[in-house]
């Protein structure tokens, strides 16, 4: 895998791997952006396009990379741990994780840098990761005149806060 530089306009995402595999990815130990499909169709191998079946666009900048942030994605998914904010969403309409992650795919732009650093370079970089998100989605909103599914806060429920809501309301009327 190719990671990205500082500078430059154009970010290249890998090719669409299947969720199973999303740790496969070289570069992974590194922050970035990373676009979450799913499909009934075999993405895996294809050349990342933008598409209808995308359902998540996210970034991080964590030390842990894109491998932590999409390990916290799949203990969210897998109803493990809630750790991911759209991946509770995702949780929400897709309550079977083995029928989910059967059905998604990843497609991942690392970015070099390291997020512990205060260099002009590095810090530049993580700016240029958190703008590229942004982009991401425009782009995604320009082509398909939505938001991703679980971009989308005003009409995607999360999981978490909608089960609790139910158990308090049970609690209290038993």
């Amino acid at each position: 895998m190719q990671l990205q530089r500082a500078s430059g306009s154009r970010v290249r995402f890998s090719n669409w791997l299947p969720w199973s595999h999303r740790e496969d990815y070289a570069g992974t130990d590194y922050p970035g952006v990373y676009v979450i499909a799913w499909s009934d169709s075999a993405l895996d191998g294809r050349p990342f396009s933008w598409r209808q079946e995308i359902i998540y666009i996210g970034m991080t900048n964590s030390v842990a990379g894109l491998r932590g942030r999409l390990r916290q994605f799949d203990n969210t998914i897998a109803g493990r741990r809630t750790e991911h904010g759209g991946a509770d969403r995702v949780r929400y309409r897709y309550r079977s994780y083995k029928r989910l992650q059967d059905a998604l795919y990843v497609a991942v732009a690392a970015f070099g840098c390291d997020p512990t650093s205060n260099s002009p370079r590095d810090l530049r970089t993580m700016g240029r990761i958190a703008q590229c998100e942004y982009e991401c989605l425009a782009i995604f909103v320009q082509r398909l005149k939505r938001l991703p599914a679980f971009n989308d806060k005003k009409t995607a429920l999360k999981y978490s806060l909608t089960h609790r809501k139910r158990a308090r309301r049970a609690r209290r009327q038993a």
